[in-house]
């Protein structure tokens, strides 16, 4: 096993809410740790050193499936940014990179190698960037669209959305497939996976969310996870690195 895990989170400003999920920074991190991601609904930029002591900066799309990290990265920075980011602050869609990335230009938004020394300077960096892309307008839909998924874990069908934002099931899943690569209704099952780790990780074993069923509950966080909730509680060696952003949130 490698050294101790050293995990920050730093929540953003009130301003960029609804682009940026959080920051965060992860140091000591190798392959000895054998470490799991789990999908959470949000779209990563990741800034790490490489061997040769230059900047990699890599935009992760959305997950729908467990992810093992296997390349070496002792430490690395990160912005979590929310769907609404990718039209509205990238200004590309991530619907070709679902469960994989792309490596950014080396000058990418003029970041440099010695701002990921510092982890408070590189959130206020990458804040002051992010606030001057912001947009002007933002389709109202969109933004109350993602607002209620978010404040209800996913737990709210497509026909009531499209009932209290005005907008056809059609044009919201051609959206979703069209900028991130799935449909709305896999999307919220996933804010729903994301929901229960809390649950999970208090040792409650048994579905506090809309699911069918016990069978149903185990099946999707086994789907997301890859081990079933048992397993998942146990959280054997601190492999799931998703708990480290549940303990600082």
């Amino acid at each position: 096993m490698g050294g101790t895990l050293d995990f920050k989170l730093v929540q953003p400003e009130e301003s960029i809410k609804d682009f940026v999920y959080c920051f965060s920074s992860l140091k000591n991190f190798s392959n000895d740790h054998k470490a799991v991601v789990t999908p959470n609904g949000r779209i990563d930029l990741i800034c790490s050193k490489t061997n040769n002591n230059k900047i990699q900066v890599a935009l992760l799309g959305l997950e729908t499936q467990p992810k093992y990290p296997d390349q070496e990265i002792s430490d690395f920075c990160s912005v979590s940014f929310n769907p609404l980011a990718i039209e509205y602050i990238f200004g590309f869609p991530v619907a070709d990179i679902i469960n994989s990335g792309r490596l950014m230009p080396d000058d990418f938004w003029g970041l440099k190698i010695e701002d990921l020394d510092h982890f408070d300077a590189f959130c206020d960096m990458m804040t002051r960037k992010i606030t001057a892309l912001l947009p002007e307008d933002v389709d109202v839909r969109k933004r109350k669209l993602f607002e209620l998924v978010f404040a209800l874990d996913g737990e709210i069908s497509v026909a009531e959305l499209c009932e209290k934002i005005s907008w056809s099931p059609r044009q919201i899943n051609r959206y979703f497939n069209q900028q991130f690569g799935l449909p709305l209704k896999a999307y919220c099952k996933i804010l729903r996976f994301q929901a229960s780790l809390s649950h999970i990780k208090a040792g409650t074993l048994y579905p506090q969310l809309n699911f069918t069923d016990q069978s149903h509950f185990i099946k999707e966080v086994k789907r997301l996870s890859g081990v079933s909730p048992k397993e998942l509680y146990k959280n054997k060696n601190d492999r799931f690195l998703q708990f480290l952003v549940d303990d600082q949130k």
